[in-house]
């Protein structure tokens, strides 16, 4: 394992030095800096573990450079410890206020400092170890869910194509029966457009890159969806939408928003039982605005229906591909394909129980999508000397 690699900045050599001698007794790695330009300079060639910094230098004092530090993504994460004669509290909340881990005052004890070094250090480890940790969760459960949805898509195309060699030697067996022929004919063409469906939302879910949104008025999204939920799964019973808000306009990609509310729709159909008929099967819709800051508001439309709520053997997998309270071949992806395309645009999908019986399916999405930042300019070179 490397040695810790710890900068020391102060514009007195003497206090560099006894620092220097303590931490390199512990076998640690020390990068002197006399000044915060000095500091910020040797920054990126360094990359130190840990940085112990003096409040009190000329032309650029130890809170300027906490903030510089701060300002950056790629030194942010760095730990700064301010060393400094300020004792006072205020002068204490101003270092760490700016970002500093803690605060040491002179006259410095040695011992102490290194201390609290070192349990910074391990701070420092420990946060790596759960960013790693992060990063290895999301990988298996990435890789889990590739898994699933390779399982399940063979699963359902196999039974979905046996569905259509069935019906096929069934129109064969009865070719001399025209009404036979046609009826056998239309299952077929449904099992082929359920295997269409299972490749759309497939393809759906590979989409990784930001999409391009438009300002459009949020009554106009919500009757979209209804619309498309009412042409593509043939289904003539009005949704109640209570809007509120009326034309208050968000900015969105209007195809994939209508997508979302369209399988959110159906899925609320769906929650009542078979032979339910269509004037007994209620859903509402309601739009509110969340009480947010200016900049990050939010839009949130409760989906209610009062069927038979969320089954418990699928409540903490609902969203995971091909996991359905149905018996039908080929469903099971609408909430993995609404949740996965509502965030790509900046929102979120949930369910809840519906206290009266039922459920609610809670869809989150910003007003405003957030502005990508602009690059930061390149200092320009200083000239040199003559």
């Amino acid at each position: 394992m490397p040695a810790p690699k710890i900068m020391v900045v102060d514009d007195q050599p003497i206090n560099v030095q006894l620092l220097k001698r303590k931490l390199e007794r512990e076998a640690m790695q020390v990068i002197a800096a006399y000044s915060g330009q000095e500091c910020l300079d040797l920054i990126a060639k360094e990359k130190p573990d840990l940085i112990l910094l003096d409040v009190m230098m000329p032309e650029m004092d130890g809170i300027e450079v906490c903030q510089r530090l701060q300002a950056s993504e790629d030194t942010r994460s760095i730990p700064v410890i301010f060393v400094t004669a300020r004792s006072s509290k205020e002068g204490k909340l101003e270092g760490l206020g700016v970002g500093a881990v803690d605060y040491i005052t002179k006259p410095i004890d040695l011992d102490e400092t290194l201390a609290r070094v070192q349990t910074q250090l391990r701070f420092a480890a420990i946060n790596r170890e759960i960013i790693d940790l992060q990063r290895r969760l999301t990988e298996s459960r990435r890789a889990a869910t590739i898994g699933a949805v390779t399982q399940g898509i063979a699963h359902n195309l196999n039974n979905l194509l046996g569905v259509v060699i069935g019906y096929l030697d069934l129109i064969k067996a009865y070719a001399d029966k025209p009404e036979l022929v046609r009826k056998n004919a239309q299952n077929v063409e449904d099992a082929v457009q359920r295997i269409v469906v299972i490749i759309r939302q497939l393809s759906s879910l590979v989409i990784k890159t930001r999409l391009n949104v438009t300002k459009i008025s949020l009554q106009r999204i919500l009757e979209g969806g209804v619309q498309r939920y009412a042409a593509e799964y043939k289904i003539n019973q009005p949704v109640v939408i209570d809007n509120p808000l009326g034309d208050f306009i968000i900015e969105t990609h209007v195809e994939v928003f209508e997508e979302v509310l369209s399988k959110v729709l159906i899925n609320a159909w769906e929650a009542y039982p078979d032979g339910t008929p269509p004037d007994r099967r209620p859903i509402s819709m309601t739009a509110r605005l969340l009480d947010q800051k200016e900049d990050n508001k939010t839009v949130e439309i409760r989906i209610e229906d009062h069927g038979h709520g969320i089954d418990p053997e699928i409540r903490d997998h609902m969203f995971e591909p091909f996991i359905s309270g149905k018996r039908t071949v080929g469903v099971g992806m609408g909430l993995t394909v609404a949740r996965h395309s509502l965030r790509n645009i900046g929102g979120d999908v949930m369910m809840e129980d519906r206290p009266e019986g039922g459920t609610i399916a809670v869809l989150l999405h910003p007003v405003a999508q957030p502005k990508k930042k602009p690059a930061p300019e390149k200092p320009a070179a200083e000239k040199p000397a003559n």
